[in-house]
């Protein structure tokens, strides 16, 4: 490249940089800076609307971590300048011929490299927080997703960690092959001492393969009700009723059962009414026959055949009957639909005749 020659040759003005190269060199600079805005604020930003898998990316308000743009503007920058000072095997330039202090541009390209590896390994650990958008899809299971993402999210960011330390030694001239050999003994020795730990990592595995819950679930373990909120490497954590934080470890769920709610295909209503001992057969089985009808009549109705009104037991004092319905799994359902059930046995038992059982009233008697 003839022109580019003749820009950077002339005598050496500013330092040991001719007046050209010197340009040359800011241009570099300028170009890397405007490469990193460009991929943090239009580049990154249009990727993740093309690929993501969820409504919560919108290019017009996301922006990369601002480490991604210094990383770009680190590799921009080593790139140029190691294009400009390749040499052949006779030391001579091959793609230009600038005129420049050598060793200095050495030491920046050598700069330049080990802040682009460093701003690699931020950048790496700040998109962890992306993962979900390629993981969580719109579909029915949905919330095994989140959890996926969840424990995915937690493996990433160690793995970030454990990499940074590796890339970190070798940067500052640590003999890796002496430190890999030397946390083989130490790591034996604190995995003995961390048992607790590996098994909370074994128990975040179990809990995604086997998925007895997921993020957003209402369960109940180790005498412990709420919602499950995050599904860590160590812990879980759960919001109970009172909105109150648990964080239970993932050993103790393997190694408990689980009773999740969210998982229930119905809700059972098992309403039971008392009437007085001289209450006649005929006006019990005309209330409990008039009762289910009215019942399994409710579109909210479900299990015909599994639902019943009957006599479950008779005492000196009092007649017990006992019912058994269900309806779709809501909480909201199942409170309105059981109200509306006893309010239609109390209207139903005054038909027939029935008295309520009232211990008091008999009492005075």
């Amino acid at each position: 490249m003839d022109w580019l020659d003749d820009l950077m040759a002339g005598e050496a003005t500013v330092g040991d940089f001719s007046t050209g190269t010197l340009s040359v060199v800011i241009a570099c600079a300028a170009l890397s800076m405007a490469a990193g805005i460009l991929c943090r604020r239009i580049v990154f930003p249009r990727l993740m609307d093309v690929f993501s898998k969820i409504d919560r990316i919108d290019s017009k308000d996301l922006f990369a971590p601002k480490s991604l743009r210094w990383m770009v503007v680190f590799l921009a920058m080593w790139f140029s300048l190691d294009w400009l000072s390749a040499t052949d095997e006779m030391g001579e330039y091959v793609n230009a011929a600038p005129v420049w202090d050598a060793d200095l541009i050495e030491t920046v390209e050598q700069i330049a490299w080990a802040g682009f590896v460093l701003l690699v390994l931020l950048t790496a650990y700040r998109l962890v927080d992306y993962l979900d958008a390629f993981i969580v899809v719109e579909g029915d299971d949905m919330a095994a997703r989140r959890s996926l993402a969840s424990v995915a999210e937690s493996i990433g960011r160690l793995a970030v960690v454990v990499l940074a330390f590796f890339v970190i030694a070798g940067l500052i001239g640590v003999n890796l092959n002496g430190l890999i050999a030397g946390l083989g003994i130490t790591g034996l020795a604190l995995a003995l001492a961390a048992r607790d730990s590996v098994a909370n990592v074994f128990g975040a595995i179990s809990i995604i393969v086997d998925q007895p819950f997921n993020v957003g679930d209402w369960i109940i373990v180790e005498d412990v009700e709420g919602e499950v909120i995050n599904i860590g490497l160590r812990t879980t954590m759960l919001r109970t009723g009172a909105d109150t934080m648990v964080t239970i470890p993932n050993s103790n769920i393997t190694n408990s059962p689980v009773e999740n709610f969210s998982h229930r295909r119905f809700r059972r209503i098992r309403p039971s009414f008392e009437f007085e001992e001289n209450s006649g057969a005929d006006s019990l089985r005309k209330f409990c026959d008039t009762l289910c009808e009215q019942v399994l009549a409710d579109p909210r109705s479900m299990k015909p055949d599994d639902s019943w009104v009957r006599v479950t037991q008779t005492l000196p004092s009092k007649v017990t009957v006992s019912s058994n319905f269900y309806c779709a799994s809501s909480g909201r359902t199942q409170r309105e639909f059981t109200e509306d059930i006893l309010m239609m046995a109390r209207s139903t038992g005054n038909e027939c005749g029935l008295v309520f059982h009232e211990p008091r009233l008999r009492a005075q008697k």
